[in-house]
């Protein structure tokens, strides 16, 4: 597959390279998630069935008859309310440190590098305890602006939504996080938008497609079974994980990337060395190195460069001694293809 240039994407460029991302490295990133998040969903599920009260799947009772559920003890209810919270917390976890790795995993391959389950999950699980915080700052900021006439939910989801790779590419934890997201996205909020909510439609139509044929057993006869019911609701949320997980991730670490592009002329070498990535030499990735200076010399850390900052070809006079007027700057780095510096054919 051809790599993609290091330049702004647009919408549709940014949700191609995310797909074939996910395409192309399915069984990873599934793996991925499954491994993290099918156990703890299986725990859910014991302890939700060891807590359950008698007679809580029962068949509906005729008019008069008295529903067991409603006789139970409220300690028995209690206890099976204490089990659903421990399994969402349980999940919760579970699902934070799968989208820490789903995100590890995809910033390799968009670098060129294959990822690895391993390497991407152990990467997130020594991060676990700022992820968690960052998704416990996301959720709670989300849900309470949704409360306020549901529109500053919304802008704070698409705000905040590249504060995990910021967390994971730059270090920056919590608040700093979130804040730097926004900074980000302050400029490019309805693309983002619109990228999102694409996304998220068509990691949602999957994963709840996936989730209803693995529930479907549960509507018929054979729903009047805990075991049955619970075992089909587990299997439902893995699947819809393995999906909707690697799909978001792709979408918003592409995202990440090209705000980075846009905004700071950011080369993807230099998080490749961050992250603890040599991407093989022989591989074209997804988003290769920018190229040198098409005026000779080393290539500034961004674009423009920063105060101060020569090439190494200003350091003497320009072969066969003649001066050249400075040449013309490209618009972002690095440079449109096709374009050339003014004064200068090559």
């Amino acid at each position: 597959m051809q790599g993609v240039d290091l330049r702004p994407l647009g919408v549709g460029e940014i949700l191609d390279v995310g797909i074939k991302i996910t395409w192309r490295h399915a069984w990873t990133l599934i793996r991925t998630v499954l491994l993290v998040v099918a156990p703890v969903q299986v725990l859910a599920a014991v302890v939700q069935l060891s807590a359950l009260p008698e007679g809580a799947f029962s068949p509906v009772p005729a008019p008069g008859e008295p529903d067991p559920l409603a006789e139970a003890e409220d300690a028995e209810l209690a206890a099976w309310f204490a089990a659903i919270l421990v399994g969402a917390l349980l999940g919760f976890v579970a699902t934070t440190l799968a989208t820490g790795a789903c995100y590890k995993a995809v910033a390799d391959a968009y670098l060129g590098e294959t990822p690895n389950w391993r390497t991407s999950l152990g990467y997130a699980l020594r991060r676990l305890h700022s992820l968690l915080w960052i998704s416990v700052i996301y959720a709670f900021a989300v849900a309470l602006g949704l409360l306020f006439c549901l529109l500053p939910g919304v802008w704070i989801a698409v705000a905040w939504v590249v504060a995990i790779p910021v967390l994971l590419t730059e270090g920056r934890k919590g608040f700093k996080a979130v804040g730097r997201s926004f900074r980000l996205t302050r400029s490019r909020w309805w693309p983002a938008f619109g990228l999102m909510l694409v996304g998220v439609l068509i990691a949602g139509f999957l994963s709840y497609a996936v989730q209803f044929l693995a529930f479907a057993p549960a509507f018929t006869d054979a729903g009047d079974s805990a075991v049955l019911v619970l075992a089909a609701s587990a299997v439902g949320q893995t699947l819809a994980a393995a999906l909707w997980t690697p799909l978001i991730a792709a979408f918003a670490t592409v995202l990440y990337f090209d705000l980075r592009v846009r905004k700071e002329g950011f080369d993807l070498a230099l998080l490749a060395e961050r992250i603890g990535v040599a991407p093989d030499p022989g591989r074209v990735p997804l988003a290769p190195r920018a190229a040198p200076s098409p005026w000779g010399g080393e290539q500034p850390p961004y674009w423009p460069p920063p105060p101060g900052w020569r090439p190494s070809s200003e350091e003497g006079p320009p072969p066969g001694g003649e001066t050249s007027p400075e040449p013309e700057r490209p618009p972002y780095w690095p440079p449109p293809p096709g374009w050339k510096p003014g004064g200068r054919d090559e």
